[in-house]
C-alpha cells in the first residue's frame, strides 16, 4: 500500500510525500536514519549504539517509510501487531517540523484499525513524549530503565486508533 499526501504543509518544500511498505532492501537506509538521529546524541547515545534494522525485522513487522518526490527517506515507523506496539518511529533531522511524524502516526492508525486493533502501546523516548501526546496518545505509566543500553525511565503511552470499521 502506497499513499500520497500533498497540500498545505504537505510535503518537503511543497513536494509530495509518499508512505509505502518497507522492503528488506530498505534495511540499511532505515538503520542509517536511526544512527544519524540527533535525538539520540549525548546521554541517549547508548540506546542506539550498534542498533540495526535488519531485513528479517522488516519482513516480520509492519514497517512503513515516508519518502519525498525524489525518493529521499523522511521517516519511518514499525508497528508490531502482537502485542500491539509502535516499536520504532523516526523522522530524519532534515524533515523535523514538516508534519512527517503526524502523517506516519495517522498512517499507523489506519494500519492498526485494519488489523483489528483499538489501541497501540508506545514506550517513548523521553523527549518525544510531547509529540505523542500532541497526536492523542495517553500516558499510562513508566517503563523502568533497563541498563546498560537504557539508563533512564521512559514514558509509556497508548495511542487510541478507534474501532475497526
Amino acid at each position: 500500500m502506497t499513499s500520497r499526501v500533498t497540500g498545505a504543509g504537505g510535503g518537503v518544500r511543497g513536494e509530495a510525500v509518499s508512505i509505502r511498505r518497507a522492503t528488506a532492501r530498505d534495511a540499511k537506509r532505515l538503520t542509517r536514519l536511526i544512527q544519524r538521529s540527533s535525538a539520540y546524541e549525548g546521554p541517549y547515545a547508548s540506546m542506539i549504539a550498534g542498533y540495526r534494522v535488519g531485513p528479517d525485522y522488516i519482513e516480520t513487522h509492519q514497517v512503513f517509510l515516508a519518502v519525498d518526490a525524489e525518493g529521499r527517506l523522511l521517516g519511518f515507523y514499525a508497528l508490531v501487531l502482537v502485542p500491539a506496539e509502535l516499536d520504532l518511529m523516526f523522522v530524519a533531522d532534515h524533515a523535523q517540523g514538516l508534519g512527517i511524524g503526524r502523517r506516519l502516526i495517522e498512517h499507523m492508525r489506519i494500519q492498526a484499525r485494519g488489523a483489528g486493533l483499538d489501541r497501540v502501546r508506545v514506550v517513548s523516548h523521553p523527549p518525544a513524549e510531547g509529540f505523542y501526546r500532541s497526536v492523542g496518545a495517553l500516558r499510562t505509566g513508566t517503563e523502568p530503565a533497563n541498563p546498560p543500553a537504557v539508563l533512564w525511565d521512559r514514558p509509556e503511552l497508548v495511542i487510541p486508533v478507534g474501532t475497526p470499521s
